[in-house]
């Protein structure tokens, strides 16, 4: 695809922000309105899968399976912007050689979706123009919670989709410094 045909891709994971973050929501949409596709982790069907490009009903608790699959997969389609990795990241041939470990079909088997599926979410991530995560708490109040957030922040990295307008990682949270925005001097 030429660059002219890469979409905005909005990942949507263990979020539901039309109830629990409406204002946002609504931003969200506008950028759907305007060509932007969303793919949507979540057990639950949410309203936002309804608007989703690809749903990915996963089990509760196999976040981590599915982001290392989709990173196997971003990993194998060529879709790594090495020069960020190179320039802005350390250990990024170990964590790609890591990765080749975990395909589709081996998450499959743990999350409860299907294996094309996930390939079809991390090739739209991977390809896309900018890609932006939301998550909340159906990421982070997990025993492994932590794993889950790495395993976003990877994607975002691996992508070079971070730092630039449009992209990142943006925890949906109800509190100013719930996870050290204040601390890091980004208060509102």
């Amino acid at each position: 695809l030429s660059d002219m045909e890469k979409p905005d891709v909005i990942f949507c994971i263990g979020t539901n922000m039309t109830e629990c973050h409406p204002v946002a929501a609504t931003r969200l949409k506008r950028a759907l309105a305007n060509g932007a596709q969303m793919i949507v982790a979540d057990p639950r069907r949410i309203g936002l899968a309804d608007l989703a490009a690809v749903y990915l009903p996963i089990r509760v608790g196999s976040d981590t399976a599915l982001l290392l699959a989709m990173a196997h997969v971003i990993a194998r389609e060529g879709l790594v912007d090495r020069e960020f990795l190179a320039a802005r990241t350390r250990g990024g041939p170990e964590f790609l050689d890591h990765v080749a470990e975990f395909p589709p079909e081996w998450a499959a088997a743990i999350t409860e979706v299907p294996a094309a599926d996930i390939e079809r979410a991390a090739i739209a991530y991977g390809h896309a123009e900018r890609g932006a995560i939301f998550y909340t708490l159906g990421i982070t109040e997990h025993i492994c919670g932590v794993d889950n957030v790495q395993s976003l922040c990877n994607l975002a990295l691996m992508t070079g989709n971070i730092g630039r307008p449009g992209t990142g990682i943006n925890p949906m949270r109800g509190q100013n410094n719930i996870q050290g925005a204040g601390d890091s001097g980004a208060l509102p």
